[in-house]
């Protein structure tokens, strides 16, 4: 059963319903996903990512292991270069 529909303009546009904006948190300039599943098409609010999913793609074997000082030191030398003097 919908809730909300739209109808497709010549150009292929489409309006989201205000019901639907308001249920995703659209903006203007928000990016939509749009995925087959079967003979359904889903359509959801593109760029919701968990730390533990940008971790994960980043890092796929483990983040490498450091100390704390080695943290705040490659911190230290990473502020150092980008605002030492050219």
């Amino acid at each position: 059963m919908s809730f909300a529909s739209s109808k497709l303009t010549a150009q292929g546009q489409i309006s989201v319903p205000a019901q639907v904006r308001r249920k995703l948190g659209l903006a203007p300039g928000s990016v939509l996903e749009w995925e087959e599943d079967g003979e359904r098409v889903v359509v959801r609010r593109a760029g919701r990512h968990s730390s533990e999913e940008i971790h994960a793609a980043l890092f796929p074997k483990g983040a490498p292991h450091k100390s704390l000082s080695e943290l705040k030191a490659g911190l230290r030398r990473a502020a150092v270069n980008r605002h030492a003097r050219r």
